[in-house]
């Protein structure tokens, strides 16, 4: 039977972008050695004639003396620092033109990750013994090998090419040197090109294979998965301690809007909830404030002091608790039964004008008995 603990899954996205967070991502050495000497070849392909033409200029100035340079030989001084700072112009510009190409190849391998954790001091690093370790892990061994047989495969093509064309080369020597360097240039681009072309064919495979490696390092276990998704989603009870905190939160502040209610319902002392209803502005009564026990007192003392009539419906006042959002309309399902209140609301307000008799006591409303939380906590004990 399969352990849970195999790492046979593959990595999420979000241990992937926490890989990316701590520095890593895929990356191809060989991409990197092909963006390098293909962007230097082009750099030097390029520039050669105009720096050859340079150079033979600089030294024909640099190996020129007359009278005035025996006089005053500290101007040779003067003429080496110019050709100096033509030189480290040249050389700061190819670095960083192969250094921008190495950046961009990188990029294109795993993309691009910026963090500062892998050059944060880790002193476990420090331990030879894991470090000789990691000299013998099969990505470093396949890493190797790869490298043995790129080596023996650009040998070998060398070795053709410089087999291959030794007579020409040996003639150059019989040729006017512009001509001879011509075709010098010409023969070192040929087998540059042959060389570039190894790498490329190497770099195809090896990026795919890197990205390859990268995931399956990453696998995770079912256990692992199932962290992950619990991490995500949160603990259960924690997400529902902290509706419930919500809640109080809200329940709190909804007391404010009490004096606005038309009549407060409660349960006679655990639950209320004060309701509101403009036939004008409202599809359905919402329901403004509610709150449980010391709450619940809040809202039925300022509901008395400001004439709002205090009703007794536990079914109901639990109901709505339960089921109703703050300022929004209540649920269907208690349509018929916050209208039966409202009736009996506007004849006792009618009757306190002295438009009408005053009404019985208020018949507690049906309310469906899956909407009670009591009535439905009740029904789950005794199937328990």
């Amino acid at each position: 039977m399969e352990s849970s603990q195999e790492r046979n899954l593959p990595a999420s996205e979000r241990k992937l972008q926490k890989a990316r967070e701590d520095g890593q991502a895929a990356r191809s050495r060989d991409l990197a050695h092909l963006a390098i000497l293909g962007t230097g070849a082009v750099v030097l392909l390029v520039a050669a004639p105009a720096l050859i033409g340079h150079l033979q200029r600089a030294l024909e100035r640099q190996l020129a003396f007359d009278a005035a340079t025996v006089l005053a030989p500290a101007s040779m001084f003067t003429r080496l620092q110019d050709m100096a700072w033509i030189g480290l112009l040249a050389s700061a510009l190819f670095a960083a033109l192969t250094g921008g190409a190495a950046v961009l190849s990188a990029i294109g391998a795993g993309g691009w990750v910026f963090s500062f954790k892998p050059i944060t001091p880790q002193f476990n690093r420090l331990n030879p013994l894991t470090g000789v370790g990691n000299l013998f892990t099969k990505q470093q061994l396949a890493q190797v090998a790869k490298m043995l047989l790129l080596s023996t495969v650009l040998i070998f093509v060398a070795w053709k090419h410089l087999s291959g064309s030794l007579g020409r080369v040996a003639q150059l020597v019989l040729l006017p040197a512009p001509a001879a360097l011509g075709l010098a240039g010409q023969w070192l681009t040929e087998g540059m090109g042959l060389l570039l072309l190894v790498v490329f064919l190497a770099a195809a495979i090896d990026v795919p294979l890197q990205a390859y490696f990268f995931k399956a390092q990453r696998r995770m276990s079912h256990e692992e998965v199932k962290q992950e998704h619990k991490e995500s989603d949160g603990n259960p009870q924690i997400k529902g301690r902290i509706r419930q905190r919500q809640r109080e939160i809200a329940d709190r502040a909804s007391v404010a809007a009490v004096p606005k209610a038309d009549f407060v319902l409660m349960n006679p002392t655990h639950y209320a909830v004060a309701l509101r209803y403009d036939e004008a502005a409202m599809d359905a009564p919402q329901v403004i404030a509610r709150g449980t026990d010391l709450v619940a007192m809040r809202i039925r003392d300022l509901a008395t002091s400001h004439g709002i009539p205090v009703l007794q419906a536990p079914m109901l006042a639990r109901a709505l608790y339960a089921h109703a959002e703050l300022e929004q309309g209540i649920p269907p399902a208690l349509y018929a039964a916050v209208a039966q209140v409202l009736a009996y609301v506007y004849r006792l307000k009618a009757a306190l004008r002295g438009e009408g008799k005053m009404p019985d006591a208020l018949v507690p409303p049906e309310v469906p008995p899956e909407l009670d939380p009591l009535q439905r906590a009740h029904t789950a004990g005794d199937r328990a």
